[in-house]
């Protein structure tokens, strides 16, 4: 059970967030808070595992109440401004929700804590292939390129796995180190060599960026 907190200035985003925390049983909803200071005065007082951070507030920003923190929770920004991106992975947010964002946009960052709480003891994925379970390490992995109904996964030593998934499903299961970059592929920032223009250089291969992904790509690497 993830411990959350809800931090927001507008009646209507935390309405939007307590329904949305309500509906997945991972979460318990410790408390929401309508600034900065009242949830420092929380803090004080109660730890939380996650918070859900607006970063334009009055008072005190979003940014600054999380810099201010000594015990750092997990956090994920929500903001009504994309330029408020790369500060926030600067301070290693989870990740950041672009308001308005739809339930399924909240679950899947979500499931980047859930899966962040278990890297310790995870660094691999379960992948079925030829029909046997495969055991691969997130490390052996280069990228991921989707076949009409069926993955590639392309790994070290150009060695590969057709496996019976969508990409959608599998970005959900990765940690931080692979970003998408295009409707077809995911790629391992570990293998990365570098972009040029609109491609992305691993190995031999040179991997797309898709137009609609290339802003994301940009903050990450914050160019």
């Amino acid at each position: 059970m993830i411990k959350c907190l809800i931090i927001d200035d507008e009646p209507l985003a935390r309405e939007v967030l307590e329904s949305y925390v309500s509906d997945l049983p991972s979460l318990k909803l410790i408390a929401s808070c309508k600034d900065a200071v009242e949830a420092l005065d929380y803090l004080n007082k109660e730890s939380v595992d996650l918070i859900f951070l607006d970063i334009n507030m009055p008072k005190l920003s979003g940014i600054n109440f999380y810099k201010s923190l000594s015990k750092k929770p997990k956090v994920i920004f929500t903001t009504a401004y994309a330029d408020h991106a790369v500060e926030g992975f600067e301070l290693e947010a989870v990740d950041y929700l672009l308001k308005p964002f739809s339930f399924e946009r909240f679950i899947k960052a979500v499931n980047k804590v859930q899966l962040g709480a278990s890297e310790s003891q995870e660094n691999f994925i379960m992948l079925k292939a030829d029909k046997k379970n495969h055991k691969i390490k997130f490390d052996e992995i280069t990228y991921f390129e989707s076949i009409g109904d069926y993955v590639k996964v392309h790994l070290k030593e150009e060695k590969t796995l057709i496996i019976s998934e969508t990409l959608r499903k599998l970005e959900n299961l990765l940690p931080s180190g692979f970003i998408r970059t295009h409707k077809s592929f995911i790629i391992s920032l570990n293998h990365l060599e570098y972009f040029e223009g609109n491609q992305a250089k691993i190995g031999e291969a040179k991997i797309p960026i898709g137009q609609s992904y290339r802003d994301k790509v940009n903050e990450v690497f914050r160019k």
